[in-house]
């Protein structure tokens, strides 16, 4: 495994990290996913995502349990806070009083002193910027957070938060959580540049398009029991399956068949040549999926490669 530094910060994570959403508390049992926690530790994965909006909090609990064996300073942890978390009012946002409650209750589900990284899940509309980055900002020097992070937001909010992190002497974000693949790249153009400014690294998800990229849905045909199967991906799947993109699929998997390398391999290798991602997160359902997902680390593309990929994404 290899590992990059998260932004301008020395903390190192592995390129490969193991996500948790619709995976770990809802199909997949906590015994297949305590499994899959370990062989990820065992191929040298250190950086494990989740969220208290992930099943309520059981997938922050599953993986935290998966971990506890390990040294704590092992392994870097990441959970996010926004989401509805209750039917109160306060019960979602990035308020002070929300952030500070739901980090609170998510070292407490985890059995924590501290998660190394803390995200801002979306940007809040309804609170002050500023009040968000001071209370967390008083999270990290009470010791319960050691790294800020954002998700999804755009360039602008991001240089916001730097600017008013700046201006107040605040702990500035060091990542940014977008979605990103080979059929998704809307952070190229805006997203990225800003971030490399600001010593802003990517952790991207949905680095398989929900699993569009392994050519397992190609013609549309969904498997049971695949992400796919479950009904807040189905939809997205159907709805990207067309014949442009199978075309493309067909094309990808036969140059990967010529490197000798699988077609989420490429994909995942193909995330990783941008040396602003710090790591690419993959969900996985058992202990294969994340041994086959981490082979990519090994796959590093040269300059016709890429171009090649570029062809056929282009087109």
């Amino acid at each position: 495994m290899k590992y990059r530094r998260l932004g301008r910060s020395g903390l190192k994570v592995s390129e490969i990290s193991l996500g948790s959403w619709l995976t770990f508390g809802k199909t997949v049992d906590e015994s297949m996913a305590t499994k899959t926690v370990h062989k990820a530790y065992e191929l040298g994965i250190n950086f494990f995502d989740s969220a208290n909006v992930y099943e309520r909090g059981e997938a922050e609990r599953i993986v935290a349990s998966a971990l506890k064996e390990y040294p704590r300073e092992s392994y870097v942890i990441a959970t996010k806070a926004y989401g509805p978390m209750g039917d109160g009012p306060n019960d979602r946002g990035l308020s002070r009083k929300h952030v500070i409650e739901q980090v609170n209750a998510s070292l407490k589900r985890m059995e924590l002193d501290y998660v190394d990284v803390f995200y801002c899940h979306r940007y809040d509309e309804d609170t002050p910027l500023d009040e968000t980055l001071r209370a967390i900002d008083d999270l990290i020097r009470q010791g319960k957070i050691l790294y800020v992070g954002v998700s999804e937001w755009s360039a602008a909010q991001i240089q916001e938060a730097v600017a008013i992190a700046d201006k107040y002497l605040l702990d500035r974000i060091i990542v940014n959580q977008p979605q990103y693949n080979m059929l998704h790249r809307d952070i190229e153009d805006e997203i990225i540049p800003v971030c490399e400014k600001n010593g802003i690294s990517q952790v991207v998800y949905s680095p398989l398009a929900q699993g569009v990229l392994t050519g397992k849905y190609r013609g549309g045909t969904i498997p049971t029991g695949s992400r796919g199967a479950n009904s807040q991906v189905n939809t997205w799947v159907k709805n990207i399956i067309n014949g442009i993109v199978s075309t493309k699929l067909d094309r990808l998997e036969e140059f990967a068949t010529e490197l000798g390398v699988t077609l989420p391999e490429l994909a995942l290798s193909w995330i990783l040549r941008q040396h602003n991602i710090a790591s690419t997160l993959v969900g996985a359902t058992n202990p294969e999926q994340i041994e086959a997902n981490a082979k990519a680390t090994d796959l590093v593309l040269g300059f016709e490669e890429i171009k090649r990929i570029e062809s056929i994404l282009t087109v």
